[in-house]
């Protein structure tokens, strides 16, 4: 596997990379709210011990205490450096999150599925200092929560919650004047790239240099002053010394330019990070797909992140690689990662190794207009944190109307859908946006549509017509493709869930689509019948319900220890046209 040159092993943020760091994951103080008080919490005395980022509701958490608890505390030690400011990461904590240095009160983010960091500089002093921090989750469907369940058991395809840190914790050690954002847009239009990029103290007196190099040779250079109003600058990447198929970024072909960033005032180095881009083009032309200019069909699987060990937390970074590797095996070229912001480092194996990625919202469950504030703050976020992968080709906003579940017929609801579309494209004009995946569409660049149909001949007679695609089917009782006031413009179509085959051989209770099956052949010969049904379909692809078993789901491919219940290859066989 060649890794870009910026890579640095366990990383948490693979497209601004600093050497200068310290991962903070490990053996940290922890208690329950019901079981300390805040001012031994604050001085770091708390009862128990957990394993970071893992929740306390995972195996390797080293509690594995599945039962909801509001509060929960965490406390360890960090140093400062001197001369250096010290920035303290979170890649993720769910959901009210408050972080004190030293007893004293630093700041608080909400949410659960974006990076946030506070300058910790000020509240540090030389030697040893204690950190603590104390999330609460209530647990309520207004929250932005995905498949996190908010009753006492897990139901239907709702799994155990997640609460508290469950992501990478970091310390990241800077000068006072330092990258603060990075933003990367490749255009084939002109085989250039576009640097948008800010520091903590712009200034004219400070200079953001640019080094692009391909296959270890420099390509070019570029500058842009700190103060400039635009904070933009566009680079040619003509060459002659690089042929065309080695400057696009494809699944056969995952092409990645290294840059090297430093920031400069009065002519001192100040910071320096490396980073990368891949030169490619995902977007819709009429009833097709188009990657680089050219027709792709989009063979995806519904990827909901979970592992039996831990949770919504990777066990390591390798699960994350070898979760592609399994996935590509099969015949896939991408996956939907389904009600969850994955693991930022997924998205960089995606990168390398040449797999396509759909980003989705991780759905709140309730309607009202603080929910609906906060699905937007969320959002905006993770589109920001996300833009710059090339692996990253749509972005899902809703799905199947959760958190809006009257979209159909309710004006504001819609509106709200569509807001966002808009709103995504005010960042991201280079990306499909879709409103809300499965039904009920409002505003959106492809039409998707969910069908668990299991009989392979009855789904695609659903489906062989455009009216039927487009207007709904009498022969099955799904919702609408549009809400009220929206309909078909000629978009592609895609039956973006479909499958989800309950397979029982190796259980006794489970839950799937459709009568599970009991044996290898009569997996394999229902799951050919209905990759089959949809590849005669005139449309833009697909996504297959799913790659592995989820707690009570056994509808996977793989069993949730990521072992195959066929033989990978014969499932390749049957997935292709």
């Amino acid at each position: 596997m060649k890794h870009v040159a910026c890579y640095l092993k366990d990383y948490p943020r693979p497209q601004l990379v600093r050497k200068d760091w310290i991962n903070l994951n490990g053996s940290w103080a922890f208690g329950f709210g019901g079981e300390v008080n805040e001012a031994d919490a604050l001085a770091g005395s708390l009862p128990r011990t957990i394993n970071v980022p893992f929740s306390y509701e995972t195996q390797l958490s080293g509690i594995g205490d599945k039962s909801m608890h509001k509060t929960v505390w965490y406390s360890a030690r960090i140093r400062g450096k001197r001369k250096k400011r010290a920035l303290l990461h979170f890649e993720g904590a769910d959901y009210e999150t408050a972080v004190f240095v030293n007893g004293a009160y630093v700041g608080a983010h909400s949410g659960a599925y974006t990076r946030f960091s506070f300058d910790v500089t000020d509240y540090l002093h030389e030697g040893e200092n204690i950190l603590t921090v104390r999330c609460d989750d209530d647990n309520h469907p207004a929250r932005v929560r995905g498949k996190q369940r908010w009753q006492g058991e897990s139901f239907g395809c709702w799994y155990v919650q997640t609460t508290g840190i469950w992501k990478s914790v970091w310390l990241e050690y800077v000068g006072e004047t330092y990258l603060t954002a990075l933003k990367i847009t490749p255009d084939l239009a002109d085989y250039s790239v576009r640097f948008d990029a800010e520091v903590n103290a712009p200034d004219e007196d400070t200079e953001i240099c640019f080094e692009i190099s391909f296959a270890g040779k420099r390509v070019q250079t570029a500058k842009l002053i700190a103060g400039d109003m635009s904070n933009s600058i566009r680079v040619a990447l003509a060459s002659e010394k690089l042929t065309y198929q080695h400057e696009l970024w494809s699944v056969e072909n995952p092409a990645l330019y290294d840059v090297k960033i430093t920031v400069w005032k009065n002519g001192a180095l100040v910071d320096e990070a490396g980073s990368y881009f891949g030169l490619r083009e995902y977007k819709t032309a009429g009833d097709k797909i188009l990657l680089n200019q050219r027709p792709f069909y989009a063979r995806l699987l519904l990827d909901q992140g979970y592992w039996q060990e831990s949770g919504l937390t990777p066990p390591s970074e390798e699960a994350l690689a070898r979760d592609i590797e399994l996935a590509k095996k099969m015949g896939f070229n991408g996956v939907r990662k389904h009600q969850k912001t994955e693991d930022e480092r997924y998205l960089y194996y995606a990168d390398i190794m040449g797999f396509t990625v759909w980003c989705e919202l991780p759905s709140n469950h309730w309607n009202s207009d603080a929910a609906a504030a906060a699905v937007t703050d969320e959002w905006l976020a993770i589109v920001r944190q996300n833009y710059n992968h090339p692996s990253v080709v749509t972005w899902v906003v809703f799905n199947e109307s959760w958190g809006v579940r009257n979209i159909y017929a309710n004006g504001m609801q819609s509106s709200l859908a569509t807001g966002l579309y808009y709103l995504t494209k005010s960042i991201d004009p280079m990306r499909p946006v879709i409103s809300n995946d499965g039904w009920e569409h409002a505003q959106s660049d492809i039409l998707t549509l969910h069908d668990y149909e299991q009989n392979g001949e009855k789904l695609f007679r659903r489906y062989d017509t455009l009216q039927k695609k487009t207007e709904g089917s009498s022969l099955n009782d799904q919702p609408m493709p549009f809400a009220e006031g929206y309909a078909y413009r000629g978009q592609p179509i895609m039956i973006s869930e479909f499958g989800g085959t309950a397979y029982v051989r190796d259980t006794d209770a489970g839950w799937g689509y459709g009568i599970g099956v009991q044996n290898e052949e009569e997996f394999l010969s229902r799951f050919g019948a209905l990759v089959g049904a949809i590849d005669r379909l005139d449309i833009a692809g697909f996504c297959y319900t799913q790659i592995t078993d989820v707690e009570q789901e056994v509808n996977g491919l793989l069993k949730a220890d990521r072992s195959p219940k066929v033989p990978l290859e014969e499932i390749a066989k049957r997935n292709r046209r």
